[in-house]
């Protein structure tokens, strides 16, 4: 139990699942994959975003809440790990960096105006623009957080790989429908996380979708809709790669496990469950989507 806590407490599991994610999505565009230095930048600046939250002062007093504890009684370790992943995150984008500067290569005005509002959207977690602060703008926050992890997972990897190796996309038509597909996904997994703090968010009037319609109506007619808008976007991406039969049940599996998870959550869970199996979701998108690629070839 100890090292299933500091799994996915300390937000390495989800530099892990940004990584896996951004292997999926070269695989499925048909590019190769990204340099060790991307990867480890990847992970790096995931952890350091994610674990920014949890940093507690030394005064903080006992939490009931477990992943609040956790880091309360970890701060020490929590602020070594922040500090040695931000130098770590800093030397493999310098080194990045430098690799574009000596390629010179020019990427569209497209991918720019697509990517430069995914950081800026991240910034709003934690309430640098207080007018849009995600933590008291409930019903927003699980789509802006779908928008960064599509954007970090879809578009990030096809420009680093076009400036680290001159890789382009073959049919680029196939982007938008691949970054749809991921954005909705990713949307339907943050509104699911939601339900966790349902109650304390009730009592905190923050507006989630699961505060304003309830917990059955969230699921019902929500999160089944915008699975069925990622599915749909996702057999369009399929009719242009003209993908096999077994490719095609591969990709499709995540959606209907997603779907039976989110039928299980009209019970209240403990956190872990939350952290493991909700998460655990886009490991098995990444998993099934790298698989239909080479398993199938």
């Amino acid at each position: 139990m100890r090292l299933i806590r500091f799994v996915f407490f300390s937000n390495y599991f989800l530099g892990l699942l940004a990584i896996l994610l951004s292997v999926e999505a070269s695989s499925q565009l048909g590019l190769p994959f990204n340099s060790p230095a991307y990867y480890v930048c990847l992970f790096s600046w995931t952890v350091v975003y994610y674990t920014t939250a949890y940093v507690v002062p030394k005064s903080a007093a006992a939490s009931r809440n477990p992943r609040s504890e956790w880091y309360r009684q970890h701060r020490v370790f929590v602020r070594c790990s922040q500090w040695f992943f931000s130098g770590l995150g800093v030397a493999s984008g310098i080194v990045l960096a430098a690799t574009f500067w000596r390629n010179n290569v020019t990427i569209p005005v497209y991918y720019w105006l697509a990517a430069i509002p995914v950081p800026f959207a991240a910034l709003l977690y934690y309430g640098f623009f207080p007018a849009l602060n995600l933590r008291s703008t409930g019903w927003l926050k699980p789509f802006v957080i779908g928008f960064v992890w599509a954007g970090v997972v879809t578009l990030f990897p096809v420009m680093a790989v076009r400036m680290e190796q001159h890789a382009e996309l073959a049919q680029p038509a196939l982007l938008p429908w691949f970054f749809l597909k991921n954005w909705m996904f990713c949307t339907v997994n943050a509104i699911m996380f939601d339900m966790k703090d349902y109650a304390d968010d009730a009592n905190r009037q923050l507006k989630t979708f699961v505060v304003r319609v309830g917990l059955r109506r969230t699921i019902f007619y929500i999160l089944m809709p915008l699975l069925a808008l990622g599915l749909a976007s996702f057999l369009i991406f399929a009719s242009y790669r003209d993908l096999t039969n077994r490719r095609l049940i591969l990709n499709g599996l995540p959606f209907l496990i997603m779907f039976l998870v989110a039928w299980s959550l009209q019970n209240r869970r403990r956190i872990l469950f939350y952290l493991i199996v909700i998460d655990g979701l886009l490991l098995v998108k990444a998993c099934c989507g790298i698989a239909g690629v080479y398993w199938t070839a």
